[in-house]
């Protein structure tokens, strides 16, 4: 692993920030994020584009589940969301320079694109983010579940660390268009050649499975696994992965 990566896998990944909804602390707000610097935790968040190609630090496609506002992100510009508040706490929705100016570099990130899956793969926005990832002063990288994003990401900036993102990828909402073979490769990371990711993050539900197992053990590729939510899937993703994205526990506080 080289030491680029080594950084991004040496702490447990705070999925979302160190969030806690039950006590007002919302996933992909500072607040949560803070809370996760607070413990030296690393980070994942989610990215959404919005109407002017901003990064908007939000995991959902629509604004009604947690923030006070309604509507799809893609249709609506970064100043305007900025302007919104949460449902609970005094947060109000942030871009990835907030958060990088807020992390400056005490923590790693790992920073995951959502993807509309359109034709395009949104790439001008994937090559805004690893702008914005290639300029900022800490450990920091990409991740996506969708392949063509990740193409468009390697062939822009190749030194930005990058990740796949994948499960078993089992028919149902979140795999609505995709076909029978595309699931298949993307079940078992057969786009690696074209995509050449730097590590994957593989989840802990569907693990072990082939993909991630040969790539790990023949290519030394690192798997972080997600996510990781009590002491069974902890002891698991000790046998088959390098690094836990975890939330609702402390793993400094829980032995395997």
């Amino acid at each position: 692993m080289t030491p680029a990566l080594q950084a991004i896998f040496a702490r447990p990944i705070a999925h979302r920030g160190y969030h806690d909804a039950d006590n007002g602390v919302i996933e992909n707000t500072p607040t949560a994020v803070q809370k996760a610097v607070e413990r030296n935790f690393a980070i994942e968040v989610d990215v959404q584009e919005t109407a002017d190609c901003e990064a908007l630090v939000f995991h959902d496609y629509t604004l009604d589940r947690l923030a006070e506002g309604t509507g799809n992100v893609i249709a609506q510009s970064s100043a305007d969301l900025v302007r919104i508040g949460m449902k609970t706490g005094t947060d109000r929705l942030w871009l990835l320079q907030d958060l990088f100016d807020l992390v400056d570099g005490k923590v790693p990130l790992v920073i995951e694109i959502k993807s509309l899956l359109r034709r395009d793969a949104q790439g001008d926005f994937v090559r805004k983010v690893v702008d914005q990832v290639a300029a900022y002063n800490g450990p920091a990288c990409i991740k996506t579940f969708d392949p063509d994003m990740l193409s468009h990401a390697r062939a822009h900036n190749s030194n930005v660390l990058r990740g796949i993102v994948a499960d078993r990828a089992e028919p149902g909402p979140d795999y609505s268009l995709h076909g029978r073979m595309d699931r298949f490769i993307l079940r078992h990371i057969l786009h690696a050649p074209r995509t050449r990711p730097n590590f994957i993050s593989y989840g802990i539900k569907d693990l072990p499975m082939p993909g991630p197992s040969l790539m790990r053990s023949v290519f030394k590729i690192p798997v972080m696994t997600w996510t990781v939510r009590n002491t069974e899937q902890l002891e698991k993703a000790a046998r088959y992965a390098d690094q836990i994205v975890f939330e609702g526990f402390d793993p400094d506080k829980t032995t395997v």
